[in-house]
């Protein structure tokens, strides 16, 4: 079912799946959005009726159906929920910092002040599956970066919004939710409607005309990246266990058909045996099909001759996740130079940070790893910078300002310095 191959084999040919968006859904966006900033709220409607078969009379969550929700919600999740939401919380809170100021020299003062953006929008799939973790990994950091407000719009199903990920949206802090999806709610975020206010951020994984009106929308709003199919890398020793393995990369293969299992390993009996342990665990899994259809159209076995050599190729991949289920992993941390999240250890699976430990869980993909990162509060506050000088270091400095704009053929600019030298 999926093909053990020696590390030699696989060099100079793609190993993930690397997608772009499709393009037969270009034009269609770019129908949804013209629609929505022309129509605005009347589009919304007649897209739900279209697309999610629901009659909507109202686009506001109101906060009786929110409360509603939390009771609808088992006990338990609503703790599991809470918890999970304290974890997060503990993480990013690390990540908040503050602007800084300095003075290199008599009069002058430089610095740069961090400032949360006023309004953002978090995007949170519906459809036959729903994700209160999505709610919970986009808005925490949004709220601890201090944003203005929190938009969030999901997709209406036939039977309303689900209950948990209503409760996740509470417990995050979320102030304002809509029942709107797919590209006609990323136009709705990035222009604004009668009632969706325009948001100045939008985040969120979504399917792949969300992908696409992201891309389209980038420019009048910022957004956090174009998530492709989920990853998993896995290298392991020989000392792995293959079921422990097998079941960490089916935790991937079940999101999507082109999802990416990958296990890189130095010993050819654990290959083997994971390959027997995938066969036996797929076959018991209520997605089976998908991730059948996954394991073999994009999972790979790969034997390398040493956990440098694994490291090697790990760095080239980028992979989104990456697991070390390696003798002191720790050990091998400094040489990782392109992955979105790592889980070190035979007992640290992959959905510890789904849905538990505190890091986040909307990463990179595609190999953008290379020069993108997970999301964070650094997602929702912005950089100014600031400059002082006083009469007399401009006084100081100003000869070799004007000099230096004069030999960009910039009068003007050298003249606004020495303006304030002749007194005028």
């Amino acid at each position: 079912m999926i093909p053990i191959l020696d590390y030699e084999k696989t060099e100079n040919s793609p190993i993930f799946q690397r997608t772009t968006p499709q393009s037969r859904v270009t034009e269609p966006v770019q129908e949804i959005i013209a629609r929505v900033r022309k129509e605005g709220d009347q589009a919304l409607f007649a897209y739900s009726r279209l697309f999610d078969k629901v009659e909507l009379t109202a686009l506001e969550v109101t906060g009786e159906e929110l409360e509603d929700a939390m009771e609808k919600v088992d006990k338990e999740l609503i703790s599991i929920l809470t918890s999970a939401a304290e974890n997060i919380k503990a993480y990013h809170s690390q990540q908040k910092r503050t602007g800084f100021s300095f003075s290199p020299e008599p009069g002058v003062v430089l610095g740069q002040k961090i400032t949360p953006m006023e309004k953002v929008g978090i995007y949170v799939p519906g459809g036959t599956a729903a994700y209160p973790s999505t709610v919970l990994m986009t808005a925490i950091p949004a709220k601890i970066a201090g944003c203005g407000e929190i938009v969030m719009v999901t997709p209406p199903g036939k039977n309303g919004i689900s209950p948990a990920i209503l409760a996740a949206a509470k417990i995050a802090g979320v102030d304002r939710i809509f029942r709107v999806g797919g590209a006609q709610a990323i136009a709705a975020l990035a222009y604004g409607t009668e009632i969706i206010p325009r948001v100045d951020k939008i985040v969120g994984p979504g399917n792949a005309y969300v992908a696409e009106a992201k891309r389209q929308v980038f420019g009048q709003v910022a957004i956090d990246m174009i998530a492709g199919p989920s990853e998993i890398l896995i290298i392991a020793d020989e000392k792995s266990n293959p079921a422990h393995v097998a079941a960490d990369m089916l935790s991937q293969a079940e999101h999507d058909k082109l999802a990416s299992a990958v296990l890189i390993t130095t010993s050819s009996s654990l290959a083997e045996a994971v390959q027997k342990e995938l066969e036996a665990q797929v076959s018991r899994l209520p997605r089976k099909e998908i991730a059948r259809a996954s394991l073999e159209g994009q999972g790979k076995i790969i034997l390398a001759a040493s956990i440098p050599q694994a490291m090697e190729i790990s760095n080239r991949l980028a992979p989104e996740h990456l697991e070390l289920m390696v003798e002191r992993p720790m050990d091998y941390l400094d040489a990782i130079k392109n992955a979105g999240s790592v889980f070190l250890g035979r007992y640290c699976p992959e959905p510890v940070g789904d849905y538990w430990a505190g890091p986040n869980h909307t990463l990179p993909t595609g190999g953008t790893a290379r020069f993108s990162s997970p999301l964070s509060v650094d997602d929702f506050v912005k950089k100014s910078q600031f400059t002082a000088y006083s009469q007399e270091a401009l006084q100081k400095a100003g000869g070799k300002i004007a000099a230096f704009a004069r030999a960009e053929g910039l009068q003007a600019h050298a003249r606004s310095v020495t303006i304030r030298e002749e007194g005028l």
